[in-house]
């Protein structure tokens, strides 16, 4: 005689959500123009600097054409990014 299958188990596992694409997407000494996401975040990881804005989902973008500037200031290190206009 041949087996047969019986029914199989069922997985309660097997979920999970998408990537939201978070994370630097244009990089200091790079020239970005007026609009460009610069970075996608979480809460203020990295805060505005000169020329760049701050989005409501705390996305920063190039208010202005120009280079790219990562920089660490302030009495608690914080990280700042700027656009230096050229």
């Amino acid at each position: 005689m041949d087996g047969t299958q019986k029914a199989g188990g069922s997985s309660r596992n097997g979920r999970d959500s998408e990537a939201k694409r978070l994370g630097v997407k244009r990089f200091g000494g790079e020239t970005v123009l007026a609009g460009s996401i610069i970075v996608r975040q979480r809460g203020t990881k990295f805060h505005a600097g000169t020329n760049v804005g701050l989005g409501k989902d705390h996305t920063l973008f190039a208010t202005a054409t120009g280079k790219i500037l990562f920089e660490v200031k302030g009495p608690l290190n914080r990280k700042y990014v700027s656009i230096v206009a050229e």
